[in-house]
């Protein structure tokens, strides 16, 4: 059985990580779902964006000693057992996560994207808690978890009810998306425990997807040719070192957090960025501004609901 980290962040904090979180994720959405539209390749779009997140991965493994010390322990922990080959999937979660980026938020928008996402997470976080697959271990679901799980789930449907203008699989697939996101973050946080830090977690997440990505990619080639132009906007190349930067985090928080707080969390930042991401630059699908202001403040109130510590007044005595 996994050691649960004795020593905990402040909960503001773990879900001030957590929406920063959020708020990458939806940034890094946007510029693969952009540069996936631009050279109409949504799969090159993805291995582009995991394979130069990759390289930083390597370069910083190299250099640091908590990336040499971690992958000396990974390597010696799949040889001895201690470490199962499961452990190392998370990177199949990541991939399903930057393909449907850039297949589908160039059409759909980053909010409604966000709107699968939330409710794959919700779902996925609830369980993942109450049956201890989360590196914090079995964590209750308590009524205000659920309450919160709830609204989170409600403010996903806000945003889908003005009807949707896309292929029903553009919407679906976020869905699972947020499910396997929830799953990639308690697998990432058990196997950081076991090497000691979220660099090494990070780089097997990493390397799992880009090899995903790679195949996917190359039967894509086969069937429909490769891209025949590539943009020259650096921007547009940015979505590998944001995917660094927020995976790393989420390793990092969830065993402080639980992954249904985490996911929480990562919602408040998420929706509100997306809303104004759209709101400054509106894709087809995007819902209305009254319906993502909505959305916004139940997704925040999801949060809220799921972590204050609601305790009942002690009555008066007469």
């Amino acid at each position: 059985m996994d050691r649960v980290t004795a020593s905990r962040l402040p909960v503001w904090m773990g879900l001030g990580g957590a929406a920063l979180i959020g708020v990458l994720t939806a940034v890094q959405a946007r510029i693969n779902g952009q540069l996936g539209v631009r050279i109409d390749d949504g799969f090159a779009a993805a291995v582009i964006s995991f394979g130069s997140g990759l390289i930083v991965l390597i370069v910083l493994s190299a250099a640091l000693p908590q990336g040499r010390r971690g992958f000396v322990a990974l390597v010696g922990g799949v040889r001895s057992g201690g470490i199962p080959i499961w452990m190392l999937g998370g990177g199949v979660a990541g991939a399903l996560s930057v393909a449907t980026q850039s297949l589908a938020v160039g059409i759909i928008g980053v909010a409604l994207f966000t709107v699968g996402v939330v409710a794959g997470q919700t779902v996925s976080g609830l369980l993942l808690d109450r049956s201890g697959f989360g590196p914090a271990g079995v964590v209750a679901v308590t009524p205000a978890r659920l309450a919160g799980g709830a609204l989170a789930l409600l403010a996903a449907g806000v945003s889908l009810a003005g009807g949707i203008h896309a292929p029903p699989v553009l919407v679906v697939l976020p869905f699972l998306v947020g499910a396997g996101i929830a799953w990639q973050s308690a697998v990432n946080g058990r196997l950081r425990q076991r090497v000691g830090t979220p660099l090494t977690a990070t780089l097997v997440n990493f390397i799992g997807g880009t090899a995903v990505l790679g195949v996917a990619e190359l039967i894509h080639t086969a069937v429909a040719g490769p891209p025949t132009s590539y943009p020259s906007d650096p921007w547009l190349y940015l979505g590998g070192v944001i995917g660094v930067a927020y995976i790393f985090l989420a390793a990092a928080l969830v065993p402080h957090t639980g992954v249904l707080l985490l996911g929480l969390g990562t919602v408040v930042g998420q929706v509100v960025t997306s809303v104004i991401i759209d709101a400054i630059w509106p894709a087809v699908g995007a819902p209305a501004p009254a319906a993502s202001l909505l959305m916004s403040a139940l997704a925040i109130l999801s949060v809220v609901v799921a972590v204050v510590p609601w305790r009942r007044m002690p009555r008066r005595r007469r």
